[in-house]
């Protein structure tokens, strides 16, 4: 396993869709990876990345707690291919002395790296295939906020009004 160490750099809606996506940037490089998650993991990851406190668990909260009371300590999650457009993911933890590895979509296993404030990592061959590297002109996060806005708008999405097609892309 070639794994490379990443971090959620913002949520974005493409505006033609309406459809959300996480930004994943690689550690050490400007390198990107979009992914298409679904409105409600995309709240969840929005809500812990800017220190809201909902009034009651949300889903992911109440996995974290399951979690706790169950003693798994979640070591990482780790996106680990890419087939069909699609993203798949683990979560890696342990418990009672065994590894626990556990199939997750990548949109709720980053909600729950988030929470947990465990390291987010993604094989580095899926880097490879989907990963985006903007060429920015200057400086600053003006430039950088354009280069994503004009990237995700850009994105050819025809499956998007399959009714169908954006369940699967991601999530």
């Amino acid at each position: 396993m070639d794994l490379v160490e990443m971090a959620v750099d913002s949520i974005r809606v493409h505006m033609p869709t309406g459809q959300h996506v996480v930004i994943l940037k690689e550690r050490d490089t400007e390198r990107y990876l979009p992914i298409w998650i679904g409105v409600a993991e995309a709240n969840a990851i929005a809500i812990k990345i800017t220190g809201i406190q909902p009034e009651r668990p949300i889903t992911h909260d109440l996995l974290v707690n399951v979690f706790s009371d169950l003693k798994v300590q979640v070591t990482r999650i780790v996106v680990t291919s890419l087939s069909n457009d699609v993203f798949f993911a683990r979560i890696v933890g342990r418990c009672d002395g065994r590894q626990v590895d556990l199939d997750a979509r990548p949109s709720d296993a980053i909600a729950l790296a988030v929470r947990l404030g465990s390291p987010i990592y993604v094989e580095r061959d899926v880097l490879d295939k989907a990963a985006v590297l903007p060429e920015m002109p200057g400086d600053g996060e003006a430039e950088r906020l354009k280069v994503f806005q004009e990237m995700i708008n850009s994105m050819d999405l025809p499956d998007l009004d399959d009714p169908g097609g954006p369940s699967g892309r991601g999530l």
